[in-house]
């Protein structure tokens, strides 16, 4: 069997041994590695397939890891990581042990900044090139932001520093269209203007006869090479006849070139070797196309976005067996309620198809509204929405809800409006630190005004959307990635009692029971797990209760109350980092009560969870009915040994 160019490829120093014709046959290996791979183990195919011969090219161009890159979001990172010498974990993408999605600094010398959050690799850049003229060092800083970063607010606050604080930086723009779904707005279609415009063609031509017939190396006195120069200085001379987006950059301080074809190695050779030799920071604009050299990917963008399993030949995605995920039914329960609601309207920043609102999209497009990756400018524009008596539903991760929490403080909870935040992705998932939703309790409880849900299935997941709707101020629903529990919904939703838990399952309380007595709480999807625990414990001879919460703010004191003072040890179970969240709520309401009583907080540990199989992740750190069970044991003797010495002294 022949050796590939990919087999040669052990670190970047290998890219640049190779010519123009041996860099192309690499661009074709890696896109049939990945589409192989990731057909295994899902991830980000879309992304990928569209900036390899951009990747190649910084390699080839640049000294990598000594010249620094960041990339936007970073979810696009899986072919640096081919070239950086890591086939093998790549191989193993997203899974346990295996290459992370992301950069991360802590898997390479070569990841310069890990991010799995839109809009940060400018303001990094800018700080590491800023830290570099500080030093007084030569080393290049490369930010690779895709069209789609231009909608985050922060990739405008960096723009708004870059002149002032450095001569030397390099963004790159990669303009595909899209982030996850097709890019929306004032921004998107402005970058679309130069491309479509027809004096800008006409200056491509010109560009070209004139590369041909002048040697420019005189006149710019600068040591590059020739075509590059021209074919830079001419198009963004088109560009500023066009008044396009250079008039954007550079009236900002940095100087603009492009746009140029992502996929053509040889120019794109060329114009990061002209770059990398500005007096001042640049733009490259530069033009690909998501999913390239795959036509399922490019003929659907979005599922391929961050995708599962798939037929690498047909493109047809591998069905699980199960019920839907959450975000599935959460499109259905919301055209429901907004067939018999007009003042309900969704909003989401670039997520449509991964919260489950594209439905909700086609069936009630004039109530739908996409802002991009905004979240700040989402929970505002439905503060602004609700403050003039509509009922936005804010539907958001978990973990990106995070950007916009001084407007969650200050302009929704402050002002006591009724938006209705659905954090998807409540709880841990396959991708890893920068995705696990496993904040939220802890950053929203000391909210005032915002109530706080969790459901066990579905029913009750439109039990509670439903009280969310007539709830008179904000409010807040988290639930998983994971399917959902197959249960039957009812036609007609009801209300909850707002902070009432439900109690699954009693314990035996009558006086010829003499054995000893427990109840766990378990939140949402973690009920189940609290059940098998119970089913442990009852075969130890030990009563449980088990209780669904439901409700996260307010609790249900006067069930705590109740089970507290009955019961010899109580155990909670949430999918939230145990500092801070739902364990934490009940100790605390334990104290205000004025009741000692063992509590076992089961949570994930405070540490960054690392990236894998959910089951997995829950057997190492000990989040498991085995481990509730073994520690509500462990509390149970020491709450008896307590009481066997309490009752010696007062004998």
């Amino acid at each position: 069997m022949s050796t590939s160019i990919l087999d040669t490829i052990q670190c970047p120093a290998d890219v640049k041994k190779l010519s123009i014709e041996q860099l192309t046959l690499l661009a074709q290996e890696i896109r049939h590695e990945l589409v192989e791979v990731l057909s295994q183990t899902g991830g980000h195919l879309g992304p990928n397939l569209g900036v390899v011969e951009l990747t190649i090219a910084m390699h080839a161009v640049f000294d990598c890891p000594k010249d620094r890159f960041t990339w936007d979001v970073s979810h696009q990172g899986y072919v640096h990581k081919l070239l950086t010498g890591r086939r093998e974990a790549v191989k193993r993408m997203r899974q346990f042990g295996g290459a992370c999605g992301f950069l991360m600094r802590s898997e390479s010398e070569f990841d310069h900044f890990g991010a799995g959050h839109a809009g940060t690799a400018l303001s990094a850049a800018l700080g590491m090139a800023t830290a570099r003229d500080m030093k007084g060092s030569d080393e290049h800083v490369v930010a690779v932001v895709g069209d789609a970063a231009l909608t985050c607010g922060v990739t405008y606050e960096a723009l708004n520093n870059v002149a002032q604080y450095t001569k030397r930086l390099i963004v790159v723009l990669n303009d595909n269209k899209w982030s996850i779904a097709k890019n929306v707005g004032a921004i998107a279609a402005y970058l679309n203007k130069i491309v479509t415009h027809p004096t800008y063609n006409r200056w491509h031509k010109k560009t070209e006869d004139l590369m041909k017939r002048l040697h420019l190396g005189e006149v710019v006195k600068l040591e590059r090479k020739a075509e590059g120069a021209a074919k830079g200085l001419l198009v963004h001379a088109a560009s500023r006849e066009l008044g396009t987006p250079a008039v954007l950059f550079e009236e900002m301080g940095l100087n603009y070139y492009g746009p140029i074809d992502g996929h053509n190695l040889k120019d794109l050779i060329q114009m990061l070797t002209f770059v990398k030799n500005a007096d001042g920071p640049v733009v490259l604009h530069i033009l690909t196309e998501k999913g390239r050299g795959f036509k399922p990917a490019m003929e659907k963008p979005e599922p391929f976005h961050g995708c599962g399993k798939f037929d690498p030949d047909s493109g047809e995605f591998i069905k699980s067996d199960g019920p839907a995920p959450f975000s599935s039914f959460f499109a259905d329960a919301m055209i429901k309620l907004a067939e018999t609601n007009s003042k309900l309207c969704c909003i989401t920043g670039a997520m449509p198809s991964g919260t489950g609102l594209s439905k909700f999209a086609k069936a009630m497009p004039q109530r739908f509204f996409d802002v991009g990756i905004a979240e700040e400018h989402a929970v505002l524009f439905a503060a602004g929405l609700a403050s003039n008596g509509f009922r936005p539903v804010c539907a958001i991760y978990s973990t990106f809800l995070q950007r916009a929490y001084d407007m969650i403080i200050h302009d929704v909870c402050l002002q006591n409006l009724p938006v209705m935040f659905c954090l998807d992705r409540g709880g841990c998932v396959e991708d890893g630190p920068t995705h696990h939703g496993i904040f939220d309790i802890a950053y929203l409880r000391p909210v005032p005004n915002i109530i706080h849900m969790q459901p066990k299935d579905e029913d009750e997941f439109q039990d509670m959307l439903y009280t969310m709707l007539q709830h008179p101020g904000p409010s807040a629903i988290r639930y998983p990635r994971e399917p959902g529990k197959g249960v039957s919904v009812k036609e007609q939703p009801r209300a909850l009692e707002i902070g009432k838990a439900e109690v699954i399952k009693h314990g035996d309380y009558s006086a010829a029971f003499k054995g000893r007595r427990a109840a766990i709480w378990g939140l949402g999807n973690m009920l189940g797990m609290a059940l098998e625990a119970a089913k442990l414990l009852e075969d130890k001879g030990v009563s449980c209760a088990v209780i669904n919460p439901r409700f996260i703010k307010p609790l249900d004191t006067g069930t705590l109350d109740f089970f507290s003072r009955n019961v010899d040890a109580i155990a909670t179970i949430e999918d939230h980092v145990a500092t801070g969240g739902f364990g934490s709520i009940v100790a605390e309401e334990l104290d205000r009560l004025n009741i000692a009583i063992p509590l076992v907080k089961m949570g994930w540990p405070d540490q960054f969870i690392e990236h894998g199989a959910i089951k997995l992740l829950r057997e190492k750190h000990g989040l498991t009915a085995k481990a509730t069970a073994e520690k509500l044991l462990a509390a149970l003797e020491i709450a008896r040994s307590a009481l066997s010495v309490k009752h010696a002294a007062v004998a």
